[in-house]
């Protein structure tokens, strides 16, 4: 009988979860809204769990990748904001708000700091303006980094960006979602262009290891074919190629790397999946 009523209260919260939001397509998986169920959030529907209990399947530990991408997240932010002293960050593909946003690590250290969110999904919108309702330092719009000139021209962003000064632009997680004929390292290179000296960058993506981790690469081949039939977009990329969307600027230690390696902090719990290998991430400065 208690697992019968816990069923039917999975049940009522799920079709809770799951009612329709104007202006949303809850029929059409979404790339935050699975990632999202990943990080445990209620943010997703039904079609987007679907899509995420298969990639477990192949990637038990698909969470723990996720997981370190945020905590990368927060260090990265945090170094920016406080060793360096950059006080604007533009967020492009920032997916839904969760713990530890970029606003609430940077204000932490730097208060007052400027933060822009910028996401394709209509409904990172809705809920990062609930979310920032009282907050005129910081702002979320939507957005395509397939056309960054428009995207930074935008008024939304240049109330809150000064472009005369170094901005911390955040590309987590969004450039393995450009297919390779939508040029993601023509729109890195365009991106970094529009930035001023001691501008800093921060990429994470998707890692294909190839034949140095066997293991590790297939299932990368693996994901990538279900993100793509699902998702119609996804690519675990080799290193070399990541490693080009920072262009000439100056990588910082440790440079391009699993993203539990790029400076982690003392008692940081490490998840060592396979996945810990096919996350992986930087930080480089414009000279």
């Amino acid at each position: 009988m208690a697992d019968d009523d816990g069923a039917t209260d999975r049940t009522r919260s799920e079709g809770a979860r799951d009612r329709p939001v104007p202006g949303i397509d809850s029929t059409t998986p979404s790339v935050s809204r699975v990632y999202d169920f990943m990080l445990g959030g209620k943010d997703n529907f039904a079609v987007d769990r679907h899509v995420a209990e298969m990639a477990l399947k192949i990637a038990p530990d698909a969470p723990a990748a996720a997981r370190a991408n945020r905590g990368f997240l927060r260090r990265a932010v945090r170094h920016l904001a406080g060793e360096v002293g950059i006080r604007q960050f533009l967020d492009i593909g920032s997916g839904l708000p969760t713990q530890g946003n970029v606003h609430e690590v940077a204000q932490a250290v730097a208060p007052g700091a400027k933060v822009v969110y910028a996401d394709i999904d209509p409904m990172v919108l809705v809920h990062g303006r609930a979310l920032l309702a009282r907050d005129d330092s910081t702002t979320v719009i939507q957005g395509d980094i397939r056309q960054p000139e428009d995207l930074l021209s935008r008024p939304e962003i240049r109330r809150l960006i000064d472009f005369d000064e170094p901005v911390g632009l955040l590309l987590l997680g969004i450039l393995h979602h450009l297919n390779d004929d939508e040029d993601p390292g023509g729109i890195a290179a365009r991106l970094r262009a529009l930035l001023p000296g001691g501008s800093h960058l921060v990429i994470s993506h998707f890692h294909n290891p190839g034949p140095a981790r066997p293991e590790v690469s297939a299932q990368a081949y693996q994901a990538e074919k279900l993100f793509n039939q699902n998702l119609g977009t996804g690519r675990w990329r080799g290193h070399d190629e990541i490693l080009a969307y920072f262009g000439d600027w100056e990588l910082l230690d440790p440079g391009l790397v699993p993203l539990a390696e790029w400076r982690p902090e003392p008692d940081e719990p490490v998840e060592r999946g396979i996945t810990y290998h096919t996350f992986v991430g930087g930080v480089a400065r414009n000279p």
